[in-house]
């Protein structure tokens, strides 16, 4: 149900209400918690034996690698070239899910007893750019390569597939990458992508390190130590799986992170992989897929951003403690160094888009309809004055939150812009840029994000065919964002016991985020400041907290007041008590709900 008016951060909530006969069918048959029965039914996990599933990802639900299209051909050429002693380069995409995906492949050949032969080859975000460009077929032909594999990038780089091809080189494709009615290069030897036409493989959903983990099951199915080798291979699968935000309702991609995290809590790890686990803070303790998606992949992601993406592969095939020690802190601290970048620019951005008397602590004191700025802000700066090409999708991300509207932010060289766009729901980001084709060199992605380059001359027009296209395509009430909930309940229900039953949807990500409830009618209790940016109270048998949001402490001081968010255990103390991380919050609507209410 729809409920008004705007909350403090000018969104529109939606508040479920499951069938209480369906509520009731799965806490009797599942002999689960109300709680947990409810937020299945409202997903549509209603029939008991589906939902039994779901709340139990094990090995079995990891599909048949050879149910994937072309994968017969990969692993006999992959056999061969191991049989030959032949030269073989993984060529992998810079962030967690390409490096990874690389990672596995080059372990798998290492089981295969073919370690010394094989090469990863990650290009220079800034200088070669995203993809299997042509430079680097070339190069991989110069250096006597026989065996070619792609990891997270291969299936929309035709001509430098060709390249490969005509050079000697066989070529297998690893990614997921295919928009509907696109085609695979018809150079290459196969192409393992669950979304290409004719492929029946389950799961479409894969990651690409979730489709190289595919290629190393089929290669080592004969192997004497296969349990070993998977499980281990599974740490790597379940980090580029959450990194990447691919869908995680889909059965494999669970168990991939379940089976993956285990392995992650449990341990032993090679040297690499401690010390990467140690400097984000995750040893001695059970992972999760926040530790995967918030603590280990930006660390990762940060040495494609602002150096090289080779330090991950040095890193985590690094034997010797001390070495292993010192890259990882190295890794650290260029993520310390991206956070730096990325805050100056978003705080630049802000300055520039929100008079004074709007900013307070990082985002908007008003809500965003009385912003004056257009339907689809683009920023730009020059790159050699903190507009730093490694962390424009970021800060278009953190922007967008603020604004609550589709950003661009463009760093400009040498007259040429290269941007990023992020989009909201309803206004898709790369129809959005087709709208301005003839404005633009390059553009390409996803519904919610893109990238663009032109000449920086245009930017303003590019600003206004955007934003013409946001006003044009979509009425106001659809570009209003929505929270949504799956229901309503007392604070007397925020207890340990209901964090630990909602904790049984993990892991959670795209397509099984973290259950959202809404908390009616309440009068905070000794609501705090930390660290100048951060709100927290006490909620009954829970603690509160309200990131970055010090700009609405007067608000929630006046009180009562209804509160979005989600409940978890929380670590900090032992797990003595749950925490509720608000997401959202209005002026109260209706009294508190009663102790014998959901």
């Amino acid at each position: 149900m729809s409920n008004s008016p705007l909350s403090f951060t000018g969104a529109r909530w939606e508040v479920g209400s499951p069938d209480a006969a369906e509520v009731a069918a799965l806490e009797d048959q599942l002999a689960i918690p109300g709680l947990l029965a409810a937020c299945l039914a409202q997903r549509g996990l209603r029939d008991p034996a589906q939902a039994r599933a779901f709340l139990a990802p094990s090995s079995s639900q990891l599909h048949d690698p050879f149910a994937m299209a072309d994968m017969g051909l990969a692993v006999d050429r992959i056999q061969r070239a191991v049989a030959a002693r032949e030269r073989v380069r993984v060529v992998s995409d810079y962030d967690v899910d390409g490096t990874t995906a690389g990672l596995i492949l080059r372990a798998a050949f290492g089981a295969l007893g073919l370690s010394e032969g094989v090469d990863q080859h990650i290009p220079d975000r800034l200088g070669e750019g995203y993809g299997f460009s042509e430079a680097a077929a070339q190069a991989a032909v110069a250096a006597g390569v026989k065996l070619l594999i792609t990891a997270d990038v291969g299936v929309r780089d035709h001509q430098a597939v060709q390249a490969a091809s005509l050079g000697g080189v066989d070529v297998i494709v690893c990614d997921h990458h295919l928009a509907q009615g696109e085609g695979v290069p018809e150079a290459a030897l196969a192409v393992l992508c669950p979304p290409r036409p004719g492929c029946s493989y389950p799961n479409p959903a894969l990651a690409a390190c979730g489709v190289a983990f595919k290629l190393a099951q089929a290669l080592l199915r004969e192997h004497p130590q296969r349990e070993r080798l998977e499980r281990s291979l599974l740490k790597l699968a379940a980090l580029g799986t959450v990194a990447d935000v691919v869908d995680l309702s889909a059965s494999e991609n669970r168990a991939i992170v379940t089976l993956g995290l285990a392995a992650l809590s449990a341990g032993p790890h090679a040297p690499g992989l401690a010390a990467l686990l140690k400097v984000a803070g995750c040893s001695g303790r059970p992972m999760t897929a926040g530790d995967l998606g918030f603590r280990v992949g930006p660390r990762i992601n940060a040495a494609g951003r602002v150096e090289h993406a080779d330090l991950v592969p040095q890193l985590l095939l690094e034997r010797d403690p001390e070495r292993a020690w010192a890259l990882a802190r190295r890794l650290d601290g260029l993520n310390r160094r991206r956070q730096k970048l990325q805050e100056r620019l978003v705080d630049s951005i802000l300055e520039s888009a929100l008079p004074r008397e709007m900013r307070r602590g990082g985002g908007l004191a008003v809500s965003p309809e009385r912003l004056s700025c257009p339907a689809f802000p683009v920023f730009s700066g020059p790159e050699d004055r903190g507009w730093h090409r490694g962390v424009l999708g970021i800060a278009a991300s953190k922007v967008r939150e603020v604004l609550q509207r589709p950003v661009g932010v463009a760093a400009v060289r040498d007259g040429q812009a290269t941007g990023s766009l992020r989009s909201v729901p309803g206004v898709h980001a790369v129809q959005a840029l087709e709208s301005a084709a003839d404005l633009l060199e390059r553009f390409g992605g996803h519904p919610a994000a893109a990238g663009f380059s032109l000449a920086a001359e245009r930017l303003p027009e590019l600003q206004r065919r955007l934003s013409a296209f946001v006003t044009e395509q979509t009425d106001a009430a659809a570009r209003v964002p929505v929270q949504r909930a799956e229901l309503a309940v007392s604070p007397a229900r925020l207890d340990g016991l209901a964090a630990l039953a909602l904790h049984r949807l993990e892991p959670c990500g795209r397509g099984n985020r973290r259950p959202r409830l809404v908390v009616e009618g309440v009068q905070l209790r000794r609501l705090r400041c930390a660290k100048g940016r951060h709100l927290l109270f006490d909620l009954e048998a829970a603690r509160g907290a309200w990131w970055a949001a010090a700009r609405w402490r007067q608000q929630l001081q006046e009180g009562p007041v209804d509160l979005l968010g989600t409940l978890g255990p929380d670590g900090r103390d032992g797990f003595q008590r749950p925490l509720f991380t608000v997401v959202d919050a209005r002026p109260a609507r209706h009294p508190a709900l009663g102790p014998g209410q959901p």
